[in-house]
C-alpha cells in the first residue's frame, strides 16, 4: 500500500468516525486490550487458562492492565477474547471491573480468531472505535504516564495525517549482573529520525551474533538524520487513531503488529 493509498485509507476511516478533526480530539479516550497473545510460549500452562488471567502476586495480570488504563483516562475498554474466552468473560463479570462508574469494560468474543490482525478487522466491523485508542495487551504490567504521549500524538497528527499510531518504546537499562540489556533473545533493532521520533526501521529478530546489519541506502539518502539503536525495547503499548483499524481491514496480509502492520508500513513509506 503506497503513500497515496494510505492516505486515502485514513481519510476514508476519518470520516466514517468523524467529519469533524477536533471531535476526535474531545472523543472520550478508548482501549482495545487483547486478551489473547495468540502465541504458544507459554504453553502448556495456557493449555488450561487464559495468560491473561495467570497470577502475579496472587493477581490476575489482567487487573494491572485494566488499572493502568483506568489511571491513565481511558473511559471504554474493549476486551478482545478468543482462547479461553469464557474464563475471561466469567472472571470479568464477577470482578470489579463491571461495575466502575466512569470506566466501562466491554467484551467482544470469537472462536474463529487466529491473530492480532483478524481481531482488529472483526472489532472495526463492528464500528465501536470512534476516536484514538490504547491498544495493549491483556498481560501488561505499566505505571507509565500516558498523558504526555497522547499529547504527542495528537500534535504529530496535525501535521501529518499519516502518523496514525505512536509506539511505546523504552530505554533497556543492562542488568548489574548480566550487563544485558533486555531479557531473553529479543533482539530488537530500530532506526529513529531524532528530529521527529518518527520510526524508520523496525527489525525484532535482529541476527547480531553476525556483527552487521543490513540498512537499505535509500534510508540513508532520504534521511539527511538518523539514529540507530540497538538499546530499546518494545512495550507493545501503543497509541492509534482509528484509521489504524482501516489499515487493518485493506490488507489481509497484516497478521502480527509488527512483524507485518509496522513493517508494512514502514516498506510502502
Amino acid at each position: 500500500m503506497g503513500a497515496q493509498k494510505k492516505r486515502a485509507a485514513a481519510a476514508a476511516a476519518a470520516a466514517r468516525v468523524s467529519e469533524d478533526p477536533d471531535d476526535l480530539a474531545r472523543q472520550p479516550l478508548q482501549a482495545i486490550l487483547l486478551a489473547d497473545s495468540f502465541t504458544t510460549k507459554f504453553r502448556p500452562i495456557t493449555l488450561e487458562r487464559p495468560k491473561v488471567l495467570l497470577p502475579l502476586v496472587n493477581v490476575p495480570m489482567i487487573n494491572y492492565t485494566l488499572a493502568w488504563l483506568e489511571a491513565a483516562g481511558v473511559a471504554e475498554v474493549f476486551v478482545f477474547c478468543c482462547a479461553h474466552s469464557k474464563q475471561v468473560i466469567d472472571y470479568l463479570e464477577n470482578s470489579e471491573w463491571f461495575s466502575q462508574p466512569n470506566f466501562t469494560v466491554k467484551t467482544i468474543e470469537s472462536h474463529n480468531i487466529i491473530s492480532a490482525g483478524d481481531a482488529l478487522r472483526l472489532i472495526y466491523e463492528q464500528n465501536v472505535i470512534h476516536g484514538d485508542f490504547v491498544l495493549i495487551s491483556g498481560d501488561t504490567v505499566s505505571n507509565m504516564l500516558l498523558t504526555q504521549a497522547l499529547q504527542e500524538h495528537k500534535e504529530r497528527k496535525k501535521k501529518d495525517n499519516n502518523a496514525v499510531m505512536t509506539m511505546i518504546i523504552k530505554k533497556s537499562k543492562p542488568s548489574p549482573i548480566t550487563h544485558q540489556s533486555r531479557l531473553g533473545t529479543d533482539e530488537l533493532f530500530m532506526a529513529i529520525d531524532p528530529n521527529t521520533k518518527q520510526l524508520l526501521y523496525y527489525e525484532d529478530k535482529a541476527d547480531h551474533s553476525k556483527g552487521t546489519i543490513c540498512l537499505d541506502k535509500m534510508l540513508l539518502a532520504e534521511n539527511p538524520s538518523i539514529s540507530l539503536h540497538n538499546d530499546k525495547q518494545d512495550c507493545y503499548i501503543d497509541i492509534c487513531s482509528p484509521e489504524v483499524l482501516s489499515l487493518f481491514t485493506d490488507n489481509f496480509d497484516y497478521q502480527h503488529l509488527r512483524r507485518h502492520f509496522v513493517k508494512g508500513l514502514l516498506l510502502d513509506d
